[in-house]
């Protein structure tokens, strides 16, 4: 890189390893993990730091930490995590330890089961919450 470049350097992606086990489970292994839109899933997603899916899943999601559901990710399946935060679709269950974000333009169709519940304006839930500590 030139001495006297303006560009500036951008940090280097965080590596993401995944080890597919014998039952079809993906397990993340980093602090932080992304499944990018075009990305597809069938089977049980593992995690225990940080997540963001964009792609879609199909199957189950469980996890001691926190998932983000993006605008372009497609959900079919139970998700049991810390805490979520869902910016595009679920269909299934969502059961949170500690919170569950329901965030503009987002679409729900399950149950919800968490001690803290916000649902942000333009959110569309169509199923049942269950808030308690």
């Amino acid at each position: 890189m030139n001495m006297f470049s303006t560009r500036k350097s951008e940090p280097p992606p965080v590596p993401v390893s995944t080890s597919p086990s014998s039952n079809g489970t993906s397990h993340a292994t980093e602090s932080r993990g992304l499944l990018s839109r075009g990305v597809s899933i069938k089977g049980t997603v593992k995690f225990s730091n940080e997540l963001v899916i964009d792609g879609e899943v199909e199957g189950s999601i469980d996890s001691t930490g926190t998932l983000t559901v993006g605008e372009h990710a497609s959900i079919r399946g139970q998700i049991k995590t810390k805490s979520v935060k869902v910016r595009g679709t679920v269909e299934g269950d969502i059961v949170a330890s500690e919170r569950c974000e329901l965030q503009a333009g987002c679409t729900l169709h399950g149950d919800i089961e968490a001690p803290r519940l916000v649902v942000d304006e333009n959110a569309t839930f169509c199923g049942s919450a269950k808030v308690a500590p």
